[in-house]
């Protein structure tokens, strides 16, 4: 499809034409000749007549004027639509790689005994694979936070560096509230209008500087929404009891929901219910590219031009090699007039 982007420039067209209308006609004074050598005469009146035949070719000036006022409305091919969807949303996940996440009282989907941090990698992959729309971006923390993989649209690559995680990697205490200070400073480069942060921990916060309530009171002024998921057997004693009262506090405080999780089942209702509040949605931004036709209208006028040239060149070399005329001029020796006698 072709579309102009000047298309008013559409009214230059008949410029020149209004321009022969308003301008007046040139005027000669006219003037009486008497010399005795008629056919030098003659021959001069012939060159004359051959410049004015070779000036007159309207149609040819005409069409390309017309090609030059459509070079300048830039015809442009409109190619077919390109649609892009952009993320409404940024989601980043917190996964405590802590020592106590090596605990094998999870069963996979085949039944089998695993630790706390596979099944995790199991129900939360498939759940990052589902977030189409979103970006999403994952931090793990042990005796510190460290960024996993920063925000992107590229579900498949999250997912892979989620499955390298290992327990301990990070540390076997755990940074709660330093990871949700870590994961603000994220958000803190996001201009999504939605903002969500899903923390998963199966401790107490044993090693952060920044208290989690603190860090989560921070988040809720910055536009962040917390849910946090607690993992594990809540009566759980020793070095790393599992602290329900503050991952409450930290999800009222940071305005999302407490989740508990005991078994892979639960685990993934929990999922399937943050995807339920976490609804999905996408801008779709459609353009059509556009390719600028003017510079081949550019060339083509140009050829014209040539062509008009050349026309002009021909037609003066037929007239001069043509052949000698036998007319006279004649001086009416009453009325002073010139007339031309003979064939020609």
């Amino acid at each position: 499809m072709i579309d102009f982007a000047n298309p008013w420039l559409i009214l230059l067209l008949p410029l020149p034409w209004l321009w022969m209308w308003v301008m007046p006609a040139e005027r000669s004074a006219p003037s009486a000749v008497r010399l005795p050598f008629a056919d030098r005469l003659q021959r001069a009146d012939d060159g004359s007549a051959v410049a004015a035949k070779v000036r007159k070719f309207p149609w040819m000036q005409w069409l390309i004027w017309a090609v030059l006022v459509l070079a300048l409305m830039r015809p442009q091919w409109l190619k077919p639509p390109v649609s892009q969807e952009i993320p409404t949303r940024d989601l980043l996940v917190l996964v405590d790689l802590s020592g106590s996440m090596n605990q094998q009282d999870f069963t996979n989907q085949a039944g089998e005994k695993v630790d706390r941090l596979s099944a995790v990698k199991e129900v939360l992959g498939a759940f990052l694979l589902e977030r189409k729309g979103d970006r999403v971006g994952l931090i793990v923390f042990g005796d510190a936070p460290y960024l996993q993989v920063p925000f992107t649209t590229d579900l498949e690559l999250c997912r892979e560096l989620l499955d390298e995680t290992q327990v301990g990697m990070a540390g076997p205490r755990t940074a709660f509230g330093d990871a949700i200070g870590l994961g603000i400073l994220q958000f803190d480069q996001s201009d999504a209008p939605s903002k969500t942060l899903i923390a998963l921990t199966d401790g107490n916060d044993s090693a952060s500087q920044v208290p989690p309530v603190e860090a989560a009171r921070v988040a809720k002024d910055k536009g962040v929404r917390i849910h946090t998921i607690a993992i594990g057997d809540p009566e759980t004693v020793g070095e790393d009891p599992l602290d329900v009262t503050t991952l409450k506090e930290v999800a009222k405080t940071g305005g999302g929901e407490y989740f508990f999780a005991a078994d892979r089942s639960s685990l993934e209702q929990i999922y399937k219910e943050i995807d339920e509040m976490e609804t999905q949605k996408v801008d779709v931004v459609t353009h059509r590219p556009r390719l600028d036709l003017f510079p081949w209208v550019l060339v083509a006028g140009l050829v014209l031009q040539i062509i008009f040239w050349l026309m002009q060149l021909t037609r003066l070399q037929g007239f001069g090699h043509a052949a000698p005329s036998s007319a006279r001029l004649h001086v009416d020796p009453r009325t002073g007039e010139l007339r031309v006698e003979g064939e020609s």
